[in-house]
């Protein structure tokens, strides 16, 4: 069975929870700028703002992916997960990290003082529980992914073929983060009297989600382009494969990763020379049974014969 998918009901929770806690949010840290001026919580207002929307888009991608094929789309409509993950990617690193970053140093040269500030902290602290919960809910769903997919953090966010909710948790991780350091830069104004803690804040919480938006980029992109099934995928295709007494050898095994549960396979084998055409086709149909029983996201799947030549030598 496949481990490049996680389970759709999870996704869909984290999105739900995701969307609230930012939307609530967003409003909570708008007011707090109102009645504060601080260059902060304005940047932390607009980054929630931009999350709700951003995870709205997310949920637009699974809608849409789950259109069946058509004439005009005959292998279905799964990347448009893909492509909403994209444009998610591009939405943080505008709207919120070169916003932030902007702002941050508008108000640099700044003697603005804050005001009302315990509207900051009283935003702040809402924010981090609130965050904080569906940030819990997206890290628990996304443990569900690593049971089908172990290996270290990293490996796991790079080898999804689903980027949702990789996306959904890295937003809240980055809200936290960016929170945390919005208290901070807060704190040291109220202390030192001095508004460039305030800029310098903004600043770091753009910088951070500038950085989280390239690697959304990348892994999104990759997989927008067209990305092979997973290692582990393409292991159990050829193990299928060399398992059938009919075939000599693998000549050639292609595979694009369509959508999160959705792989295209393209096989040359190079059958028994005995072998006559009833059996080859007996053998494909049988090879292409075993792929799908053992490979539920194996949805089209080309097996033509080929004879397998050896490299010339030098």
């Amino acid at each position: 069975m496949s481990a490049a998918a996680p389970d759709a009901k999870g996704v869909i929770k984290a999105l739900i929870a995701g969307i609230a806690a930012n939307l609530a949010i967003a409003i909570c840290k708008f007011l707090a700028f109102l009645f504060t001026g601080s260059a902060a919580m304005l940047a932390e207002s607009l980054h929630s703002f931009a999350d709700t929307s951003n995870q709205g888009l997310l949920a637009l991608g699974l809608k849409r992916g789950a259109i069946p094929p058509n004439e005009k789309h005959p292998f279905g409509h799964q990347k448009e997960r893909y492509f909403w993950a994209f444009i998610v990617s591009l939405m943080i690193f505008l709207l919120g990290g070169a916003f932030a970053i902007y702002e941050g140093v508008h108000k640099l040269g700044s003697e603005e003082k804050l005001a009302n500030v315990g509207w900051s902290y009283g935003a702040l602290a809402f924010a981090l529980v609130v965050e904080g919960f569906a940030l819990r809910v997206a890290y628990r769903e996304f443990q569900e992914l690593r049971r089908e997919q172990p290996g270290p953090l990293l490996q796991v966010l790079r080898e999804t073929k689903d980027p949702t909710l990789p996306t959904v948790m890295f937003e809240d991780a980055a809200a936290v983060v960016g929170l945390l350091v919005a208290l901070l830069g807060v704190t040291l104004t109220v202390i030192t009297g001095d508004a460039i803690w305030d800029a310098l804040a903004s600043i770091v919480i753009g910088v951070v989600l500038v950085g989280v938006a390239f690697f959304l980029a990348v892994e999104s992109h990759s997989l927008l382009v067209g990305e092979a099934a997973s290692a582990q995928d393409q292991a159990t295709i050829r193990r299928l494969a060399e398992l059938d007494p009919a075939v000599e050898r693998i000549v050639e095994l292609l595979t694009l990763q369509l959508g999160p549960q959705s792989i295209l396979i393209a096989l040359t084998l190079d059958f028994r020379d005995d072998m006559r055409t009833e059996g080859i086709e007996n053998s494909v149909l049988r090879l292409e049974e075993s792929i799908r029983r053992d490979l539920p996201s194996a949805r089209y799947i080309f097996v033509e014969a080929g004879s397998f030549r050896p490299p010339a030598q030098a």
